[in-house]
C-alpha cells in the first residue's frame, strides 16, 4: 500500500479531492503502481499550530 502524506493549511472539499485525484494520477503514472493501490493522507494545520522563523504563521 503506497501512502502519500500531504501537511496544508484548510482546504475546502473541492480542494481536498482535486489534490487526492491529481496526486494519485501522478503516482501512479510515475510508479505504474495502480491508482486503486495508492492511499492518499490529508493533515490539515491551523495556522496557530504552525511557526516559521520563530513567529506563529497566524502572526505572519
Amino acid at each position: 500500500m503506497p501512502a502519500i502524506t500531504v501537511e496544508m493549511s484548510r482546504m475546502t472539499k473541492e480542494q481536498k479531492a482535486q489534490m487526492v485525484k491529481e496526486f494519485t494520477e501522478s503516482a501512479s503514472r510515475i510508479t505504474g503502481i495502480p491508482e486503486e493501490g495508492f492511499y492518499i493522507f490529508i493533515k490539515e494545520n491551523e495556522s496557530d499550530n504552525v511557526g516559521v522563523g520563530g513567529k506563529l504563521l497566524s502572526d505572519k
